[in-house]
């Protein structure tokens, strides 16, 4: 599985944990930035994430910033990307059954470090469902891929 990641200033030191952490499981990981914790637009990195995930250089994304707010809303304003905000392992289990979710959003400011990866696992580790209602019900908004 490729995964792509990137985050604001404010999303920057957990997203080194987070890519730390998909190397260390084996993951091929594309970063698209910021690379630095200087002050920055989430939007500018929202789009380069999502533009990896349209051309299909990824199968799943994860983006941080300082609450995770902006960049779901940034990137689910792209046809074909379904962005899910998650702060607990739940959601993250849940968006990825149920909503098949293909990009993951967290705020560095609201979570720490060791739920993030717990949430991360959870999150690439749980498969769409398949379910018929579920399919259903994004097909109202999303076609599933």
């Amino acid at each position: 599985m490729k995964l792509v990641i990137g985050s604001d200033h404010g999303g920057y030191d957990m997203k080194l944990e987070v890519i730390e952490h998909l190397k260390a499981r084996g993951f091929e990981v594309t970063d698209v930035g910021t690379d630095s914790p200087a002050s920055c637009d989430y939007p500018v990195y929202a789009k380069k994430l999502t533009d990896v995930i349209k051309a299909g250089d990824a199968d799943l994304g994860i983006l941080i910033c300082g609450t995770g707010i902006g960049m779901s809303m940034a990137a689910n304003k792209e046809e074909g990307i379904r962005a899910a905000l998650c702060h607990d392992v739940f959601s993250a289990e849940a968006t990825r059954s149920h909503n098949n979710a293909n990009v993951l959003c967290m705020g560095a400011r609201v979570i720490g470090p060791g739920l993030a990866l717990m949430i991360v696992d959870k999150f690439i580790d749980t498969p769409f469902s398949n379910d018929e209602r579920h399919i259903r019900r994004l097909s109202y908004y999303a076609p599933v891929q």
